[in-house]
């Protein structure tokens, strides 16, 4: 079953996502994408992505990332199910190539795209990776690319979990559920279940993995982390990479 199939829980789950997009601007989504640790992944996958072929990001949100990297000169589609999402981000970009859908039925005919993006989506919903990861190897070309970043457990996110599971709810809904993390094993076995052949699976953004402990890790403004959060993520990615992993990064191809 796909969330699209639950119409109850689809719609008030885009919905939550609709809500959030509102309160937020595509001005300060594009800063987050140039913080340090977003630049740090970006250059981690930028090589495997084609410049001569569609290239998809499934859950595109404000258009952050699409914008980001069409700036570059790759050929970025966005696709989002929040349709205010898609209409913030023409607002800001009238040109931007976006397309309203659902991740689990993607409007684009097999083996039509060149690389598939998802960042921080797939572990929204219940039924796990799988489905999600099936339709992407179904739109890419022999080849293709899949870019994905997933939450890691570390520590922290643990701690959070606990903390949602007291309270019954989560960011998005009034449900137990919010999302899922997995560990590198998971994740890797998921993804070439699916019937990708790996390439890289890395850790990531440790700076956010100390914003979540807030106080001196938390820098003023959007989701910014403080000079302290900076320089404490640069000695644990050396040091512990993995206890402090925020989002793991896998590049695999079909």
């Amino acid at each position: 079953m796909t969330l699209s199939q639950d119409s109850t829980r689809y719609d008030s789950t885009r919905q939550a996502w609709e809500s959030i997009w509102n309160g937020a601007t595509v001005p300060a989504e594009l800063e987050v994408v140039q913080t340090a640790r977003s630049l740090e992944t970006i250059a981690r996958y930028r090589p495997y992505l084609p410049r001569e072929a569609p290239i998809l990001e499934a859950g595109s949100g404000l258009s952050a990332v699409v914008i980001t990297l069409r700036r570059e000169g790759y050929p970025v589609i966005g696709l989002d199910y929040a349709v205010n999402a898609l209409q913030i981000s023409r607002a800001y970009e009238a040109s931007l190539p976006l397309v309203g859908g659902d991740i689990h039925k993607l409007p684009f005919a097999d083996n039509s795209l060149g690389a598939y993006l998802s960042f921080g989506v797939l572990e929204h919903f219940e039924h796990g990776l799988g489905p999600g990861l099936a339709e992407a190897w179904r739109v890419l070309q022999p080849g293709g690319v899949l870019v994905l970043t997933i939450p890691y457990p570390n520590w922290v996110y643990r701690l959070v979990q606990w903390k949602r599971r007291l309270t019954g709810s989560g960011p998005l809904t009034d449900e137990r559920f919010y999302e899922s993390a997995y560990t590198r094993q998971a994740l890797v076995q998921a993804v070439e279940e699916a019937g990708f052949r790996l390439a890289l699976a890395v850790p990531t953004s440790h700076s956010f993995t100390l914003r979540g402990l807030g106080g001196p890790f938390r820098g003023p403004g959007y989701y910014n982390t403080s000079p302290l959060a900076e320089a404490v993520g640069r000695l644990v990615r050396r040091i512990a990479p993995w206890p402090f992993n925020y989002m793991t990064l896998v590049v695999a191809h079909k």
